[in-house]
């Protein structure tokens, strides 16, 4: 009998292991990136809503989020910032914004937009930079950090 049992647990092993693989390779364990890149130049107000949620919704899963706002979404950056609310949150994508930079995130403008606007350095909110194009050539060309665009 224990022969039985033990050629009957080998079977089961065998069997089991090959689903386990396949099921374990189409899972998200270990699939993930610990830091991502979101690039926002959109100034459509849905779009840059989204790009805020998705953001956010990194963050709270655990990811580094790094953005970095160019052309007109630059303005969610400024303090005078005064966008319209979108449903079901009721929240501007600038609130969003501020509330990745609580979150942890980290937030930037491109080296062109504030000497293309009317806006200085004084005029961004806190914890803004303003990036550099060899650093975010470096964030972009990195293999660990995953980069989305909007």
């Amino acid at each position: 009998m224990t022969n039985i049992l033990k050629i009957f647990t080998l079977a089961f092993l065998v069997a089991v292991a090959p689903m386990q693989a396949l099921a374990d390779k189409h899972s998200n364990k270990g699939n993930t990136v610990d830091e991502v890149l979101v690039i926002l130049s959109s100034d459509s107000l849905q779009t840059q809503g989204m790009a805020m949620v998705l953001a956010n919704t990194m963050a709270e899963k655990g990811a580094k989020v790094n953005v970095l706002l160019c052309d007109e979404a630059g303005d969610l950056a400024l303090k005078s910032y005064e966008g319209e609310a979108l449903a079901p949150r009721n929240v501007t994508p600038g609130q969003m914004l501020r509330g990745l930079l609580k979150a942890g995130g980290s937030a930037h403008v491109c080296a062109l937009y504030l000497p293309n606007s009317d806006h200085g350095k004084d005029d961004l909110i806190d914890g803004v930079g303003v990036a550099m194009p060899p650093q975010m050539a470096d964030q972009m060309l990195d293999r660990t950090i995953r980069t989305f665009t909007f």
